[in-house]
């Protein structure tokens, strides 16, 4: 099969840009061709979705009541599926470097048939229309090759991943909110690294239990500082046994920043001098200096959880772990926790023996970091109650003790029901049983329950339950007389279904 070329109007063999993902670099200033392209985009811009990988959940969508599935139109479900891969073929040209008017070529060129959805959009309201449509899609596709990066190989993305814990371990996470989104953000890291790239799934069960937080908690760190400031972006909804697909970026701590409410309109902290009109620096520095490999270990402990050494904690050891000896004013900067909360934390910690202070200069215990505080010699005896012996006896003075295993717990049974529910779901949504004959498909009709007895016969065909005497609201009474149960998914009514069952049921026995 052969096909035009949009680069100098000459035929183009389809093998030829079948071998390799880019048949030769593109260079600006020329023109975009699909032989300049990837070949999973020449097939997807020339024949289309075949293998209907774009198709998924364009033909059906959920109810206002987020649970019940309902069908599509056949052509809202044509114009979403080709929506999608409109978008995926100007992402595809974002990624190589070309433009809107290249991409306009491509969708709008009669023979190419990834692009039947921009030219239907012609024919129907005109070719303005489509223009600004295609402006839309191209715009949006910049926007997320923007924010995203090509893997090329392995190593390739286990230097994004190293370069974006750098990212993380030198921005400031200032307040009590920013260091609990530095736990959630240093967990999708963990699961970064296991994947093996920046794309990875996760529950929020599952990253709450290993942020050593609450499922509230951490969607309040998604919704306030994650999502708005770029950290992370959620593809894809989870369902079932699948978690959700996130994708790691790189964040910036002014990008969509979003005004956080407050108690009061106006601050009731003034300068101690009228002259000085007011404080227009923040307290701790601009820059980190964290080890967050450090965090990330300790910070699924009990000890850590809410109500025991905090997040602060956390981030102090992982400035000392990340430089040894530092003064309260340089903490205060590559820990980013203002001077009133590191003075108390420093004590907080220096009660278990966890730090040491050495004249002006803070450094952790040896082995702090297994929990264990020690006594020094030059240090008096009244300043050391009781050194640490592990981080459980830590969390068991704080009274933290076991809040890992008690949400684990939670979220165990929590996954139970949600199952439990899906198995009842799939139940009432069984496959129908057929049997083919002379050439087509006869449907055999499912056992069908007694007639209900007249006691548990309620108005409206609603079914009373013979043990609380109150109306059951997923059974109904047919027109036959007999037991219809009705799940959110189906559509139909119930003289559709008795009708249905009586057909099918005629059907199979003049077969059998």
């Amino acid at each position: 099969m052969a096909s035009l070329s949009l680069r100098d109007g000459s035929t183009v063999p389809h093998s030829a840009y079948q071998t390799g993902s880019l048949r030769r670099p593109f260079h600006p200033g020329e023109r975009l061709g699909l032989h300049q392209l990837p070949t999973a985009a020449a097939d997807l811009i020339l024949l289309g979705d075949l293998t209907g990988r774009y198709a998924a959940g364009s033909y059906s969508k959920l109810a206002s009541d987020g649970r019940t599935l309902v069908l599509r139109a056949d052509c809202q479900g044509a114009a979403e599926h080709g929506h999608r891969i409109t978008a995926a073929i100007a992402c595809h040209v974002a990624r190589a470097g070309g433009t809107v008017d290249e991409l306009t070529r491509l969708l709008l060129h009669p023979d190419h048939e990834g692009g039947r959805h921009a030219r239907n959009i012609a024919l129907r309201s005109g070719q303005s229309r489509a223009l600004a449509y295609i402006g839309r899609v191209w715009a949006s596709a910049s926007a997320a090759v923007s924010s995203t990066t090509a893997l090329e190989s392995r190593h390739h993305s286990y230097e994004v991943l190293a370069a974006l814990r750098d990212r993380i371990e030198t921005t400031p996470w200032r307040g009590e909110r920013g260091r609990t989104a530095l736990r959630v953000l240093r967990a999708h890291l963990n699961f970064a690294e296991t994947a093996g790239g920046p794309l990875h799934h996760a529950s929020e069960r599952q990253t709450a239990e290993e942020a050593g937080i609450s499922r509230t908690t951490l969607r309040v760190a998604y919704e306030t500082v994650l999502k708005p400031r770029g950290w992370l972006r959620r593809l894809r909804v989870g369902h079932g046994r699948e978690g959700s697909t996130w994708y790691l970026a790189e964040g910036s701590p002014d990008r969509h920043s979003t005004p956080v409410a407050q108690s009061r309109f106006q601050t009731t902290q003034y300068p101690p001098d009228l002259a000085l009109e007011e404080w227009h620096t923040p307290e701790t520095g601009t820059t980190a200096d964290l080890d967050s490999t450090v965090i990330g270990q300790l910070m699924g402990h009990d000890a850590f959880a809410h109500r025991g050494l905090g997040s602060a904690a956390l981030v102090i050891i992982g400035a000392l772990h990340a430089r040894a000896a530092q003064t309260v004013a340089e903490l205060v900067c590559s820990s980013s926790v203002s001077r009133a909360t590191l003075y108390r934390t420093l004590r907080r910690l220096a009660d278990h023996g966890l730090v040491h202070h050495s004249g002006e200069t803070w450094t952790l215990a040896p082995h702090a970091l297994e929990g264990f505080g020690d006594l020094p010699p030059e240090a008096a005896a009244e300043e050391i109650s009781e050194p640490a012996r592990g981080w459980d006896a830590v969390a068991t003075r704080h009274g933290t003790a076991g809040v890992a295993s008690r949400r684990k717990a939670v979220h165990t049974a929590e996954r139970a029901a949600y199952q439990r529910a899906l198995e009842r779901l799939s139940e009432h949504r069984s496959k129908a049983v057929v049997i083919v004959r002379d050439g087509r498909q006869v449907l055999v009709p499912a056992p069908r329950p007694d007639e209900v007895p007249t006691a548990w016969h309620a108005p409206d065909g609603c079914v009373l339950d013979p043990v609380t005497g109150r109306a059951a609201p997923d059974w109904r009474i047919a027109t036959d007389g007999r037991l219809i149960l009705i799940t959110p998914a189906d559509q139909r009514s119930y003289d559709e279904l008795a009708a249905n069952h009586a057909e099918a049921r005629s059907e199979w026995e003049s077969a059998a």
